[in-house]
């Protein structure tokens, strides 16, 4: 008997538990706003959701999490701008409060500065770290996103210049070549050393494994390429060789302008064709 009320006692503990949390979720929602895109909190609005009665009190969390941001590098004008806020005092009257517009990772910093004990704060530490985790992948699917379409592109532009070296007596081979050619320009390195230093299989095309900015590098210079050899009417692989090293080699020197040496960028460890 005492067992059987034991397991019921637990199964509500539970659903009431379960409720708790939901009710948390659905009010941290509905208060947040988006402001110029960013979707954003109220530090008033989240100084009640976090069980602080004064906002006093709150401030010193506020500025711990300010201090963290600082810290992590962030700017933390990015992550707490300050605002005003018009709130209700009486019958039909307001005025209007200092107030902060907290970010997501500015509120996920004042649940890791909060007083953990409260069972609100616990429940935020959560809740913000998840979201937080969800914004990056998103991003970081973003991206791996934009790489693929740069990779496929740069495969249409090769075939396109392909054809077009086909017409003017270059064969499968030389093509290889003259394309093994522009990349030691871009990168001051050879195909082979570059596959080497990234751990590339010989079997792989080495676009495979470039960042989104190094392939869009290469597509520019092979569609420079291929307009210019028809735009010259080029023929024959020396005079086809050396439009594409100069090409390649116009294309590095506008992203060392800008600062970007395209053999020290980051290569992806993973590519996207497994």
């Amino acid at each position: 008997m005492l067992f059987a009320v034991g397991i019921a006692y637990r199964k509500i503990r539970s659903v009431t538990k379960s409720e708790e949390i939901n009710q948390l979720f659905e009010k941290f929602e509905s208060v947040a706003v988006e402001i110029e895109g960013v979707e954003c909190w109220s530090a008033r609005d989240m100084q009640h959701l976090l069980g602080y009665g004064k906002w006093e009190n709150f401030e010193k969390v506020v500025q711990k999490a300010k201090d963290s941001c600082q810290n992590a590098a962030e700017e933390v004008a990015d992550h707490f701008p300050e605002v005003r806020k018009m709130v209700l005092i009486g019958s039909d009257t307001s005025r209007e409060i200092d107030d902060i517009a907290l970010t997501r990772y500015a509120c996920y910093l004042i649940a890791q500065n909060g007083d953990s004990r409260k069972a609100e704060i616990a429940f935020a530490q959560t809740y913000f770290a998840v979201q937080t985790r969800k914004a990056e992948m998103v991003e970081q699917r973003l991206l791996e996103y934009e790489r693929l379409e740069a990779r496929e592109k740069l495969s249409k532009t090769e075939k396109q210049l392909s054809g077009v070296l086909f017409e003017r007596g270059i064969d499968s081979h030389g093509f290889a070549v003259i394309r093994s050619k522009g990349d030691q320009a871009l990168f001051r390195l050879s195909t082979t050393v570059l596959k080497k230093r990234m751990n590339v299989p010989d079997s792989r095309p080495l676009a495979d494994f470039l960042p989104t900015i190094s392939i869009k590098a290469k597509d520019l210079a092979a569609e420079m390429t291929s307009l210019n050899v028809q735009s010259k009417d080029l023929n024959g692989h020396q005079p086809i060789e050396n439009e594409h090293v100069d090409n390649n080699t116009a294309v590095r020197d506008m992203l060392a302008l800008r600062g970007i040496v395209p053999e020290n960028l980051p290569f992806i460890a993973r590519s996207y064709r497994a």
